[in-house]
């Protein structure tokens, strides 16, 4: 069983957890042997290098998904447009195609570095996921979790996340702090703009947002 990780603390909740459930120890050290940035993750995803992980969502479009993922339902802070600078985020997928939608321009940035940067410079960007919220009402979800094979545990690992309540221990925030530049405070302040279940809001949400891609790409097939 090979699960792909993205190590961004977006997800610091799941490999918490992760690291306590009760999985093989191949399961485990497959995880850290195997994790990058979004974009990179949907090819091994799509390609079956990988059975399951947190994939963008349009990657995970069709995929089976046990209503997990990773979900703006305000601000979101680590996905930014940067309207002073050019250029689209090669880790990302999902923001790229999310600047387009929102009729954006600008720089796009997702993970550590966009946290980072936002929260250096919080005038000089546009927090993508809160400006969609505004728009439509609905939450954005950035990415499912989906699997390829063994869908029975990869649903209930998904579910036992979202039913538990994660305590991150100092040791670990300490870690992710010197790696980040990013102070604990300020990483348990942004993990509290983030929510895993996808509900019956966050779904509308999704469906909206492939409908206006689909839109956008009949109109301009080519930026995509």
């Amino acid at each position: 069983m090979k699960f792909g990780k993205i190590d961004y603390i977006n997800l610091l909740p799941f490999h918490v957890f992760i690291k306590r459930y009760p999985t093989p120890a191949h399961f485990k050290k497959f995880i850290e042997l195997k994790k990058s940035y979004p974009a990179k993750l949907n090819q091994e995803f799509l390609h079956r290098r990988i059975d399951a992980g947190f994939i963008s969502s349009i990657a995970g479009r069709s995929k089976p998904c046990p209503n997990v993922g990773i979900i703006a339902r305000k601000r979101v802070l680590s996905v930014i447009a940067i309207p002073s600078k050019e250029g689209s985020d090669y880790q990302s997928a999902t923001s790229n195609a999310l600047l387009e939608v929102l009729s954006l321009q600008g720089q796009v940035l997702i993970g550590d570095r966009a946290l980072h940067y936002f929260l250096a410079h919080p005038h000089e960007c546009v927090d993508m996921g809160e400006l969609w919220v505004k728009r439509h009402h609905l939450p954005f979800v950035f990415a499912k979790f989906c699997y390829n094979r063994h869908g029975a545990f990869y649903t209930k690992i998904a579910r036992r996340f979202i039913q538990q309540k994660i305590f991150i221990p100092r040791y670990i925030l300490a870690q992710y702090e010197k790696k980040s530049a990013i102070k604990a405070e300020a990483i348990l302040a942004y993990l509290r703009h983030i929510s895993y279940k996808i509900d019956t809001k966050a779904q509308k949400g999704m469906k909206k947002f492939y409908r206006k891609l689909d839109e956008k790409r009949i109109k301009a097939p080519q930026r995509f």
